[in-house]
Parts: structure tokens; C-alpha cells; sequence
């Protein structure tokens, strides 16, 4: 008896789970493919490259992935997935979407994944996210977006990666991303960005990675990064900088690592790093440096791995210190043979580590 009342129990529990995938397929628009996930009541919606103008109507009530990449969308309406409240991860990438409604994701406060990559948005809707209470993802890139203002991303306040690589950012205003206090992840590379107001990073204490690489930037104000007081990675690569000093990294007690490789710096003073305690990474290759304090260098407790090839190194008393700080430690540094002179003439093209203190003069 008991046995008989188990078997009744599971066939009855399969019922309404063929009942349930029924329901979802029968609902599945005709060009999309609908999958549920064995015994959950989640469809998976796949509409990727199926020449979509629009959104379809009509979706499974429990859609919970929603795929809608490489189609030919070009309006986001409003409450586009006001029929799907379960909705978690909406994919929207390589469309032609220029617009955004205000309200296109109203009522969508379980999304975690919203994937907007490689579409034509130029601008993005004032509060147009402030119902995505729980969104973690929020992908960006390969947009055209020119401008970024506080409210912006009212709401948010669960986000956790915000990914902005090749837009046409040119400057980020005060308080850009105030509101979003979790976030963890910023990539703002390959842009255009040439100014940073002082203010412009005010809210994310929680950020960990900053990515700036590829973009404009000639200086950086004095206390720029200082809300940044998370931050373990800062990259400044391929920009234009051109002096950094002790108050450029102001407030960035906990970087690890910090690359500002390509960029134009021709010299560092001996207090630069004297805010970032816990550093053990620094890219300082591809600059105009003629010499730096091996002094500084070897200060640096922590310090793992220095790159500072391809730099015009000026082979003369001032890099003695230099010199010493290479024969001494046991830092991973720049290879041998891409850590060369420039000058003077009788050094040119020789390894720095196969110098000797007593070969370095300084002529009056």
C-alpha cells in the first residue's frame, strides 16, 4: 500500500511537470526555441539570429533566459518584459539598437544579466534602470554612447560589473556613478575620455578593478581616485599621462597593481607610490623615462614584478641606484635584453643589468 501511494505520488508530480514543459513549449513563439531545465519551472528562450524586428509578444510565463542576440532590433518599447516576470538574464547583443524607452524594463526587479553589447545607443535614458534592483551585469561595449550623467543609474544599487569599452566617452562628470554602490568591475577602456572630474568616482567604495586603458587622458587631477579606497587594480595603459605623482594615487591604500604602460611619463618623484603600501605590481614600460630611484623601488616591501623596458634610459650616475636595485633583488623584471640604453653614445643598446656602478659616470 505504501508503495502503491509513492508510485501514485510521482506520477502525479510528473504530470504536472510534463503539464508544465507543455505549457511553456505551446507558448514558445514559432521562431524561437523554448527549453525547461529538468525539474524547474524555467524555460530557456533562444531567439538568436532569427531576423527579429521585435520582440515577441507572446513568451513562456516562466522564461528565465531570454536570447535575443544578432537580430535586426532596433527600438527597445516600453515594458518590453512586463509578460515575463521571472525574467534573469535578457541577451541583446550585436542588434541595431538605437533607442531605449524610458520604461522598456519596468517591473523587471529579478533581471541580473542585461547584455547590451555592439548595437548603435548613442544615449541612454534618464532612470531607465531604476527597476533593475537586482541587476549584477551590465554590458555596454561596442555602443556609441558619448556622455554619462548621475541619474543614469539611479537604482542600481546591486550592480556589480558595468562594462563601457569602445563608446565615445570624452570626459566623465561629477558623481557618474554615484549610485552605484556594489559595483566591483568598471571598464571604461577604449573610449575617448580626456577629463576626469575630481568627483567623478564618488560612491564606489566597493570597486576592485578599474580599466581606463585606450583613452585620452593627458593628467589626473590630485584626489581623482581617492573614493576609490577598494581598488586593487588600476589601469591606465596607451594613454597620453604625462606625470604622476604621490597625489595622483592618493587614497589607493589597498592597489596591488598598477599599469601605466604607453604613456608619456619622462619621470617619477621618490614619494609617488607612498599612498599605495600593498603594491606588488607595476607596468611602467613604454614611457619616456631616463632614469628612476632604485631606492623607491626597493622601499617597495611588496613589490613582485616591475616592467620597465622600452623606456630612453639615459645610462649615467643617476641610474646607479637603478642598477643596484636590479643586481640585488629578486623582483621579476623587464627581460634582460628589452632593458637597454639609449645613451649615451658608448652604452647605446647595452643591458642596464650588465652595468657596473663604476662604469656610470655623471660629466660636469
Amino acid at each position: 500500500m505504501l508503495i502503491a501511494t509513492r508510485v501514485m505520488k510521482l506520477v502525479a508530480a510528473l504530470i504536472v511537470c510534463w503539464l508544465c514543459v507543455a505549457e511553456a513549449l505551446e507558448n514558445c513563439p514559432s521562431v524561437c526555441k523554448c527549453s525547461q531545465k529538468a525539474s524547474m519551472e524555467k524555460t530557456e528562450v533562444n531567439c538568436k539570429k532569427r531576423g527579429l524586428q521585435s520582440i515577441p509578444s507572446k513568451l513562456p510565463l516562466d522564461s528565465w533566459i531570454l536570447k535575443l542576440g544578432e537580430n535586426s532590433l532596433q527600438d527597445l518599447q516600453s515594458n518590453i518584459l512586463s509578460s515575463v516576470p521571472k525574467i534573469e538574464s535578457v541577451k541583446l547583443e550585436r542588434n541595431s539598437i538605437r533607442s531605449i524607452h524610458p520604461q522598456a524594463f519596468a517591473g523587471a526587479q529579478r533581471l541580473m544579466l542585461l547584455n547590451l553589447q555592439g548595437n548603435r545607443i548613442s544615449k541612454l535614458p534618464v532612470k531607465g534602470f531604476k527597476d533593475l534592483l537586482n541587476l549584477r551585469f551590465l554590458m555596454l561595449g561596442q555602443n556609441q554612447i558619448s556622455a554619462l550623467k548621475p541619474n543614469m543609474f539611479i537604482g542600481m544599487r546591486n550592480l556589480s560589473e558595468l562594462d563601457l569599452p569602445l563608446n565615445a566617452l570624452n570626459a566623465l562628470p561629477p558623481n557618474a556613478f554615484k549610485p552605484l554602490i556594489a559595483l566591483k568591475v568598471l571598464d571604461l577602456s577604449l573610449n575617448r575620455i580626456q577629463r576626469i572630474s575630481p568627483k567623478a568616482f564618488v560612491g564606489l567604495r566597493e570597486l576592485l578593478f578599474l580599466n581606463m586603458d585606450n583613452n585620452k587622458l593627458t593628467s589626473i587631477q590630485a584626489g581623482t581616485f581617492a573614493p576609490l579606497v577598494g581598488l586593487e587594480m588600476l589601469v591606465l595603459d596607451n594613454n597620453l599621462i604625462s606625470t604622476l605623482t604621490e597625489s595622483t594615487l592618493e587614497g589607493l591604500s589597498n592597489l596591488q597593481e598598477l599599469y601605466v604602460r604607453k604613456n608619456e611619463i619622462e619621470s617619477l618623484p621618490a614619494d609617488v607610490f607612498r599612498h599605495t603600501p600593498k603594491l606588488t605590481h607595476v607596468g611602467l614600460s613604454g614611457n619616456r623615462l631616463h632614469a628612476i630611484d632604485g631606492n623607491m623601488l626597493a622601499n617597495m616591501q611588496g613589490l613582485k614584478d616591475v616592467t620597465l623596458h622600452d623606456n630612453p634610459w639615459k645610462c649615467d650616475c643617476s641610474i646607479n641606484s637603478l642598477v643596484h636595485y636590479l643586481a640585488e633583488k629578486k623582483t621579476t623584471h623587464s627581460p634582460r635584453q628589452r632593458l637597454r640604453c639609449i645613451s649615451p653614445e658608448e652604452f647605446r643598446d647595452r643591458p642596464i643589468q650588465e652595468l657596473t656602478p663604476e662604469e656610470l659616470s655623471c660629466r660636469a
